[in-house]
């Protein structure tokens, strides 16, 4: 498994696990999340993606529960956790409506349900959900730096920030943000040509990807464009005795910023399939084929 230094105190395994639908398993017991993490161990897969309103800020806990039970894997992952969205379900459930709060009462707040949830005592990777548009950044950014001076936070990054998004919160910052997760597949790829991949590749910052494979919509090709898609990958994978996902996938880690794709799945049979994107071999053309498949037409 290839890992990635997002700085030089966080280093990741390029594919990470994430926990979007741990609490829509039928078995949410902490036995079968230690099958699941230990699956993806077996492959090098030791960073998992979690954030609070995950499971309607029940999937933390669900982690937590097996951390509780198996304390000895807490030492072989990277915990990515994220904040900032209040949706009137769980503990929020009196919200009156949906909204981001990037307050540095509400991030600290919410850091500290997050470790008593998953009962850690320190996050790797902290990452801000959503931008806010009422985000006061000086004050969001003291936050973050002082999360990370008291060693509740290792590193601290965003998730789909837009490039003046993230200029503007670094710039009340002392310590470096770390990485964006981004949507980013072959069913949706504009950020490849709006100026998100650009930015970040040129300030050295390897992306997450989050709903790598489309959030499955791919797969259920009712539309022209994921049938041509598909069609395309499935050819591919029949010429290398791999599955369509693995192309999908390498297609992402064929891009020279060093994509993280973040992978979530409950079946264990495909965990323990997740690594086998590393042994697709693309080249150009074939990496063009699936991009002229996705964009309905030759490029220019």
């Amino acid at each position: 498994m290839q890992r990635i230094a997002l700085s030089k105190d966080l280093e990741l395994s390029q594919i990470i696990y994430g926990m979007w639908r741990l609490g829509d398993d039928s078995d949410t017991s902490p036995a079968a999340v230690q099958a699941k993490i230990e699956a993806c161990l077996e492959q090098g897969i030791t960073s998992i993606d979690q954030a609070d309103i995950y499971g309607g800020y029940a999937a933390e806990a669900i982690l937590g529960k097996c951390f509780a039970a198996a304390s000895h894997l807490r030492d072989k992952v990277e915990i990515i956790t994220k904040c900032d969205i209040v949706a009137p379900v769980g503990r929020y459930e009196s919200a009156r409506v949906k909204y981001y709060d990037t307050s540095s009462a509400h991030i600290n707040y919410s850091v500290e349900c997050s470790l008593t949830q998953m009962k850690i005592e320190h996050i790797d990777c902290l990452l801000v959900h959503r931008p806010d548009p009422l985000m006061d950044h000086e004050d969001t950014g003291r936050a973050l730096d002082d999360l990370v001076k008291s060693g509740k936070v290792g590193s601290v990054g965003v998730s789909n920030f837009k490039p003046h998004d993230w200029s503007l919160l670094q710039s009340a910052m002392s310590n470096k943000l770390v990485t964006n997760q981004i949507e980013l597949s072959v069913v949706e790829t504009s950020a490849l040509t709006n100026g998100d991949i650009a930015f970040l590749q040129e300030n050295k910052i390897s992306p997450m990807a989050w709903s790598p494979l489309g959030g499955g919509s791919l797969f259920s090709a009712d539309d022209d464009k994921s049938k041509a898609i598909l069609s395309c990958l499935t050819h591919i994978a029949n010429e290398q005795n791999t599955t369509a996902d693995a192309v999908a996938i390498a297609w992402l880690l064929k891009h020279p910023c060093n994509v993280l794709p973040v992978m979530g799945t409950n079946n264990l049979s495909r965990i323990k399939s997740l690594s086998s994107a590393f042994k697709v071999n693309l080249d150009r053309q074939a990496w063009f084929e699936i991009y002229t498949a996705s964009l309905g037409q030759e490029v220019a």
